[in-house]
């Protein structure tokens, strides 16, 4: 139970640290603001040291991780052009990101306490996403 449930976690991690850097992606090229900038590019860093943390800890399980939702994916990308092509403020940009970090705040604690027999390193590093999220959405409220 304790493989499995830590073996999930972690795919719930590695498909949650995807959709963040994809959606920093997404949306960086809008950005003025070079204080705005250099939130979400240090963001993207954190998230890709943590993703790469991930990998080697579902390696050691034969486990190859997993993709986002192509679904939520695509309501993304689609909810994120269509705001910006409106509107492509740093305030537009901001408030896609919070909702992105919010909706990962939220799933990532749904798995955390789904997966409750999951080990301690990879409970650790869902703890570490989520804090990377709130921190985020926080630094960025002066944009709203």
């Amino acid at each position: 139970m304790i493989e499995q449930d830590t073996i999930k976690l972690l795919r719930e991690c590695d498909a949650g640290v995807k959709m963040g850097v994809a959606s920093i992606n997404e949306t960086m090229d809008y950005v003025k603001d070079g204080e705005l900038k250099k939130n979400l590019s240090d963001c993207k860093e954190k998230h890709e040291e943590l993703r790469s943390e991930i990998e080697t800890s579902l390696a050691r399980y034969r486990d190859d991780g997993k993709e986002p939702n192509p679904m939520a994916k695509g309501m993304s990308w689609i909810k994120t052009n269509a705001m910006l092509m409106a509107n492509d403020s740093d305030q537009t940009v901001a408030d896609l990101i919070t909702d992105g970090c919010n909706m990962g705040v939220k799933t990532l604690n749904k798995y955390l306490n789904k997966y409750e027999a999951a080990d301690e390193n990879s409970k650790d590093i869902a703890k570490r996403l989520i804090n990377l999220e709130e921190d985020l959405a926080m630094n960025i409220r002066t944009f709203l």
